[in-house]
């Protein structure tokens, strides 16, 4: 920890030349702060000062792992699952942590410093488990890590999945999982998520299910959520991931549906990136993408956050740990393109997920944690626009991170000598 003060911030709420001086790992002031001898500081010019970005679905276990044993050729979900299932017998402890801790200078990078991993606990060894406790101990001065226990093979489909989450629990592992789409019938995964939603409310844990992943409308395993939060008196504490089923569904449907998530205060967290590219696989034209229905969510007062879910893996070729990159797929996708909507994406990897998380003192407040991210953009649109440099990342007061501002030099007779993205912003 160390203080510093950051100089001529613009802030995400639009105001401009802020000080802010970060004392003993927080926030000790935000305004107008005085020169203080021997203490370090930093000139944003006018640059964007934003609190991290926070991931609130990844697969850390599984992350960077892509041509191990093979490729998925269809592109789908199954196959990737497939996948998985192939390598995780050829694990080791070093591999996984190794993979891990790559991924995570990626992330620190990036200027993202939270993260909700799921980690698979149907293999009996719980290497995944443990090597990713230790690497929650090994990031903690960087990244705040969530370890959810999530039974990658279905709670009831694989023999020891049970045992093995109440196993993972008590070695610490944060937050409870599920996946009820991929039980072996409807009624099997509804009643996974009631046995699930129950060991949490026990525990005092959150919630965190992989639900309705699918293509098909008639999924209902969302419903279920809704109502085991309420019942149980999980109300905020649960999160619904993907629910991509959602988007096949008949809108008289869904318009209960949506009722009930607000009724039982869900969170829900989409993955922009990873949904379009798995769903729709079996359609020919017109073909569906997948994305729940983001708006619709925002109407009824849902939280909602944007996961990166997968980067180089059995499910997703792609992807480089950038929130930004996120945002920018999900404006496309949820067609999320005025003023407002392009706006709100930015929360949606930012405060949003911290929501989500119940992450302790987030934020650009008096009080919060020191934790955030200078970036290359004057606004949080331009920053979804550009996917800007992150020009200081700053953890507990301490810079971890830095990168050049880019500038582009051009050798054009009679035109500017260089160019900054960032002057090109329209005045709107």
């Amino acid at each position: 920890m160390s203080d510093l003060i950051i100089r001529n911030a613009t802030l995400p709420d639009g105001r401009t030349r802020v000080s802010i001086l970060c004392r003993k790992g927080r926030i000790a002031d935000i305004g107008t702060v005085p020169a203080i001898e021997g203490v370090k500081e930093i000139d944003a010019k006018g640059y964007l000062v934003s609190p991290p970005f926070v991931d609130a679905h990844f697969h850390m276990d599984a992350t960077l792992s892509l041509g191990q044993p093979r490729l998925n050729e269809s592109g789908t979900l199954l196959e990737g699952i497939a996948l998985w299932g192939e390598l995780k017998p050829r694990l080791t402890h070093e591999a996984v942590i190794e993979r891990a801790l790559r991924y995570c200078d990626l992330a620190v990078a990036q200027g993202l410093l939270a993260i909700r991993t799921h980690v698979d606990i149907c293999d009996d060894r719980l290497l995944c488990v443990e090597a990713l406790l230790e690497v929650r101990q090994k990031i903690a001065p960087y990244i705040d890590l969530q370890i959810v226990a999530f039974p990658q093979d279905g709670y009831f489909r694989s023999p020891n999945a049970a045992k093995n989450l109440k196993r993972a629990l008590v070695l610490g592992v944060d937050v409870v999982g599920g996946i009820p789409h991929f039980e072996r019938t409807m009624e099997e995964g509804t009643a996974s998520v009631k046995a699930l939603c129950e060991i949490a409310a026990k525990r005092g844990l959150l919630v965190d299910m992989h639900c309705d992943e699918t293509d098909d409308p008639l999924s209902r395993h969302v419903e279920t959520l809704a109502y085991e939060t309420h019942r149980l008196g999980l109300e905020g504490r649960v999160v619904g991931s993907h629910l991509t089923s959602m988007h096949s569904m008949d809108n008289y449907y869904v318009s209960k549906l949506l009722a009930l998530m607000a009724e039982a205060q869900l969170h829900a967290t989409p993955n922009p990136l990873i949904n379009i590219t798995l769903q729709g696989r079996h359609d020919t034209y017109p073909k569906r993408r997948g994305m729940t229905r983001v708006p619709e969510m925002r109407n009824y007062g849902i939280n909602v956050s944007f996961g990166h879910d997968c980067v180089l893996d059995p499910w997703y070729p792609l992807g480089q740990g950038d929130m930004l990159e996120v945002a920018n797929m999900g404006v496309h996708v949820a067609q999320m393109t005025s003023r407002e909507g392009l706006r709100w994406c930015y929360d949606a990897v930012t405060v949003n997920p911290a929501k989500a998380m119940h992450l302790e003192a987030y934020g650009l407040d008096k009080g919060c944690h020191a934790d955030m991210v200078v970036l290359q953009a004057k606004d949080p649109i331009e920053a979804i626009r550009l996917k800007p440099a992150r020009l200081w990342v700053i953890r507990r007061g301490k810079v971890v991170a830095e990168t050049p501002e880019k500038v582009t030099h051009l050798h054009l007779e009679e035109r500017p000598k260089t160019v900054n993205a960032a002057d090109y912003a329209p005045k709107c």
